[in-house]
């Protein structure tokens, strides 16, 4: 099934948002097995919109267009289809309905502009909106069955998956499977490399790449030439991650962070981070993380050289000899994070972020990190990361959470 996406709105067109809606709806559309055709954007402008979803609806079976569908002047979708369809807008008391009780709910009165949400080309289905007030609706348009939805990225991809998803498993003959796995340790062309010949291995399958910051996510396409997709496409990521190794962390959306706490959890491990040039990035990462308190104890920031000293204990003397970002501060900030925690583990990260701050012997993107744990000497490893401030801090957390997962890994 071919399968074009549109966004309507004059924001979007001018690179005032990011249009992550289309993200959203060409992977979730893949996964499900459809064949996107197009990315589209217009205006919010009727004629503009009536010309794309005339041209799309001869050439796609579907259409999914988010946008357009609010109380404002500049929300003009169904003005749209009504002037390419010929038809007229009908107030659809269903819809109507559904407003009122929304706008009770939030303890809003009902105003005249409300009513135009509930106003739908004729001959239309109204599609539910349980996140907000305005209702989409599907409509034939050409060969294509034409879907509308709102912006709002909450209430589309809502709405996506209660009303057009299981729609879309109904009608299609699944023609693809595809499979994402999520990377973390090395660069893309690194990746690709050991992935190099996977493809001739595996007659019919597509591989992707692609950069999340600071993760690499590799897309595995069985296309509809290849018998048994589904059970061959298990065995590719068998020998991806046999390839790979740890550097692949997991399947799908789960989070780096999400598959470190779930390594912590299952060994019954506990941590304490103490963080400098990081800032509590660790602990921000840690804690996106639901039921993360189960194994995060304490996100000690001490940026400063006195907080190391008198909340952490490090001897001030290590300090002046050895300087800030140096192996045996980043020690005993580890030792000292886990004795006030009483954590089984210890992770400490100090560093030069700049854009200043670096010279010779330790320039920008030098960062110290140390590794504590009960009954055993700190371990430290230095790391030399270039690039920007915060593409530093977001490099030094990330590996120092891969540690994290490399010593949960191996726990005896």
């Amino acid at each position: 099934m071919l399968v074009a996406i549109l966004a309507i709105g004059t924001e979007v067109t001018r690179g005032e948002i990011v249009n992550t809606n289309a993200a959203f709806l060409a992977r979730r559309v893949s996964e499900l097995g459809g064949e996107i055709s197009e990315h589209v954007v217009v205006p919010d402008e009727i004629e503009a919109t009536a010309k794309a979803l005339e041209r799309l609806g001869q050439s796609n079976e579907l259409i999914v267009s988010t946008g357009g569908l609010g109380p404002t002047s500049d929300d003009l979708s169904a003005q749209a289809v009504v002037h390419l369809l010929k038809k007229a807008l009908v107030l659809d008391e269903g819809a109507l309905e559904s407003v009122r009780k929304r706008l009770s709910l939030l303890g809003r009165p009902m105003r005249a502009s409300h009513e135009k949400l509930a106003l739908l080309p004729e001959g239309a289905r109204p599609i539910p909106n349980p996140e907000g007030m305005a209702p989409g609706f599907v409509v034939n348009i050409g060969r294509a069955k034409a879907f509308f939805l709102p912006g709002v990225p909450r209430e589309m991809e809502r709405m996506f998956e209660e009303s057009i998803a299981p729609f879309l498993v109904s009608e299609l003959k699944r023609s693809s499977h595809v499979l994402y796995l999520r990377a973390f340790g090395e660069g893309e062309s690194a990746i690709a490399e050991r992935l190099s010949g996977l493809e001739k291995e595996f007659p019919g399958l597509r591989v992707g790449y692609r950069i999340v910051f600071p993760e690499i996510e590799i897309r595995l396409l069985m296309s509809r030439e290849a018998d048994d997709a589904a059970s061959t496409l298990g065995l590719v990521a068998q020998e991806v991650r046999r390839r790979l190794g740890t550097l692949v962390y997991g399947e799908g959306n789960e989070s780096f962070s999400a598959y470190v706490g779930r390594l912590l959890r299952e060994r019954g491990l506990t941590i304490a981070v103490a963080e400098s040039c990081t800032g509590g990035l660790v602990g921000q990462l840690l804690t996106s993380v639901p039921g993360s308190s189960d194994y995060f104890l304490l996100d000690a920031v001490t940026y400063s050289n006195g907080s190391k000293v008198q909340l952490l204990g490090v001897n001030p003397e290590l300090i002046r000899a050895y300087g800030a970002v140096s192996a045996e501060v980043a020690a005993e900030m580890a030792n000292g994070v886990m004795r006030i925690s009483g954590a089984e583990l210890g992770l400490s990260i100090t560093g030069i972020a700049g854009p200043g701050g670096g010279n010779e012997v330790k320039p920008v993107g030098t960062v110290w990190m140390a590794l504590a744990r009960k009954d055993e000497k700190a371990k430290t490893r230095l790391f030399h990361f270039s690039g920007e401030r915060e593409r530093i801090r977001m490099l030094a957390a990330y590996h120092g959470l891969r540690w994290v997962a490399e010593t949960a890994l191996a726990w005896r």
